[in-house]
């Protein structure tokens, strides 16, 4: 099974940019859902599933793919 990369900081500073330009030019949604293939740290995907649910976080539209190279491809069956 093939191991997910992770995301180097320099992407995901280029994702925060382009997120931080959408806002500058009023398209909030279009920048959310930009900031969200920036991934989540696996500590706060952690937490938030144990304490809000799976269902809470799968709705988030976070990238996980941190959390699953961190905790396992089926930390969130667990």
């Amino acid at each position: 099974m093939p191991q997910t990369e992770t995301m180097t900081l320099h992407e995901k500073l280029q994702i925060m940019m382009k997120s931080l330009e959408l806002e500058k030019q009023g398209k909030q949604e279009e920048a959310d859902r930009v900031r969200k293939t920036v991934p989540l740290q696996p500590y706060l995907a952690k937490f938030y599933k144990d304490h809000l649910g799976l269902d809470a976080l799968l709705k988030t539209g976070w990238n996980l793919s941190e959390a699953e190279v961190e905790f396992g491809s089926d930390w969130l069956n667990k």
